[in-house]
Parts: structure tokens; C-alpha cells; sequence
């Protein structure tokens, strides 16, 4: 009879560890995810979105964003710059913040009337706000598009910079989630 309710408990133990394990891990759906009809992760970014083309920023959509967020934001950089065999500094291409957490995406060619009610800009490194494309002057640069879930609405900052924008957001975020695009010039 010892031996039964031994074991009796020990498998009440087990299944107890593991309703509690099962509860730490995110639910199916639920992690954030972010992508583009644009081009595939890790895959060359179309010349249209680039200062070779039209210059216009590639439509992204999400999915997933945390229940415990009040605002997202957006970055678009390049690593890479100026070569990437020996780089040295990180080209800011777009700033976005206070993205309402019930929005699902941005379209192609984004004009600020086209996003979201309550999204802010912020300066790119060409000192200006809105998307600037990619435009590497050597080699094949990446050029990694973070989505940002934040637990707080930053509010009006200006037009921050990168920069900025990260010092606002440090202690704030939820969780990160990147698309990432290469793109070498022609010729």
C-alpha cells in the first residue's frame, strides 16, 4: 500500500512539473513574428525597394504581439556600412515608434498617411524622417528590420534618432523579432 501512494504522489508531482513547465513556454501562435511579401528572410531585397529603383519601403506584416504591449517600433538598419569586409558604423534606413500594438503591418511605399493612427517617425542617418532604401557604395550589405513589442506608449520624443529611440525603450521591451534582407548595387 506504501508503494502505491508513493507512486501515486510521485506521478501527481510529475504532472504537476509539467503543468508548470507547459505554462512558461508560450502558447502555439503566440510568439511574435514579423515578415515580407517582398522578399524571403535572408534573401536579396528586390532593386525596386532601393536607391536604384523606386526607393520605396517593402510592405511588412506581423503577427503574435505579446498581450502585455502598449506601443511597437520599428528600426531599419544596415550593419554593414561602409564595406562590409571591414565595417564601421550601423546606416539607420527607418525609424517608426508608438505603432499601436493592434496594428498588423505596413504597405508598400508607406506614406505617413498610411500608417497606423498614432505611429511616429523618427530621423534616419539621412537626417530626414520616412524610409530611405538600401544604397551600399561597396560589396553586399544586410539590412535587418526589428520589430520591437514595448510594454509602455514612448509618447512624443520629436523625431529621435536610433539612438534615441533604443535609450526610450531600454527596460521596455517585450520582445524583438527581426526580417532580414541583403542588397549589392549593380555595376
Amino acid at each position: 500500500m506504501k508503494a502505491r501512494t508513493a507512486v501515486a504522489a510521485s506521478a501527481f508531482l510529475v504532472a504537476v512539473a509539467l503543468a508548470f513547465a507547459a505554462a512558461d513556454e508560450p502558447e502555439e501562435g503566440h510568439a511574435m513574428k514579423l515578415e515580407s511579401t517582398a522578399f524571403e528572410d535572408g534573401g536579396p531585397i528586390p532593386r525596386r525597394f532601393t536607391c536604384e529603383g523606386e526607393d520605396v519601403s517593402p510592405e511588412l506584416h506581423w503577427s503574435g504581439v505579446p498581450d502585455g504591449a502598449k506601443s511597437l517600433a520599428l528600426i531599419v538598419d544596415d550593419p554593414d556600412a561602409p564595406d562590409p569586409r571591414n565595417p564601421r558604423t550601423t546606416w539607420v534606413h527607418w525609424v517608426l515608434y508608438d505603432i499601436p500594438p493592434d496594428a498588423v503591418g505596413l504597405p508598400e511605399n508607406a506614406q505617413p498617411q498610411d500608417l497606423p493612427k498614432g505611429t511616429r517617425p523618427g530621423r534616419n542617418d539621412w537626417r530626414r524622417t520616412g524610409y530611405g532604401g538600401p544604397c551600399p557604395p561597396v560589396g553586399r550589405h544586410r539590412y535587418f528590420h526589428e520589430l520591437f513589442a514595448l510594454d509602455v506608449h514612448l509618447g512624443d520624443l520629436g523625431e529621435p534618432t536610433r539612438a534615441e529611440l533604443e535609450k526610450a525603450m531600454q527596460g521596455h521591451v517585450l520582445e524583438r523579432v527581426e526580417w532580414v534582407g541583403t542588397y549589392e548595387k549593380s555595376g
